[in-house]
């Protein structure tokens, strides 16, 4: 990171850098006009592949100087980094060597042999003692994976502060969950949706007139794609 000293950039300037490069890889795609088919069948006008800025060096230096500035922003110094399986170990691990702290991995679910683990990076008879932990994830959409993986965190005696992710679709169900932690754990998001749509502009990557049908996708992503012609596709029996 020292190198490129994106440490010394101010966050707006490395999210701006990040999406620039997002979009140009195409690890951000956003076609409004022609969605793509989500798991779910539902069609969406998005879709990201964060794993692909993990090819770029100076890209994954700009993520990780990115992330800690959000940390610092807010004050937090944890005193462990918990990646979420699988995606979010490659960037979790890169900041907790960036802030030389001890890293974990939590898993979608315990093993079924050996130790049964559901957070790897301690033994099985051990906890985070209360430390104050910050779970990192890489995306978050409605946040069941992210909130449950916080959970977990928890119930091992951390002291969850925050979810730290590099991309948040807003998505006012995944603000419920993480509300609805006991404790409430906030999320900080390099990249928002909003940010997102702001940046594309600039860059052309976007025209002004497709804001809006993007803004609404935001505020009900269900029943956007059948809104605008693009019925969701039912999976075969």
């Amino acid at each position: 990171m020292k190198e490129k000293n994106f440490e010394s950039y101010a966050l707006r300037e490395l999210q701006q850098a990040i999406i620039g490069k997002a979009l140009e890889i195409g690890a951000i795609k956003i076609r409004p006009t022609d969605p793509f088919t989500w798991a779910s069948g539902y069609k969406m006008p998005i879709y990201n592949d964060n794993r692909m800025l993990l090819a770029l060096p100076g890209t994954r230096s700009m993520v990780v100087a990115g992330l800690s500035k959000l940390l610092k922003n807010e004050g937090i110094q944890p005193q462990v980094i918990a990646g979420t399986a699988t995606a979010g170990i490659p960037w979790g691990a890169m900041l907790a060597y960036d802030l030389e702290l001890p890293f974990a991995y939590i898993r979608d679910k315990p093993k079924d042999h050996g130790l049964k683990n559901r957070i790897e990076g301690m033994d099985s008879d051990k906890d985070f003692n209360n430390a104050k932990v910050i779970v990192v994830e890489d995306l978050i959409s409605t946040g069941g994976s992210s909130a449950n993986a916080v959970q977990a965190a928890q119930e091992a005696k951390g002291n969850v502060y925050s979810c730290l992710s590099i991309f948040n679709y807003g998505f006012p169900e995944a603000q419920q969950l993480f509300a609805n932690l006991t404790p409430p754990v906030m999320v900080q998001s390099l990249i928002t949706y909003p940010r997102l749509l702001e940046e594309a502009v600039k860059v052309n990557y976007l025209k002004p007139d497709q804001i809006e049908m993007l803004k609404d996708w935001s505020k009900s992503p269900l029943e956007w794609g059948a809104k605008n012609g693009f019925p969701k596709v039912e999976k075969e029996k």
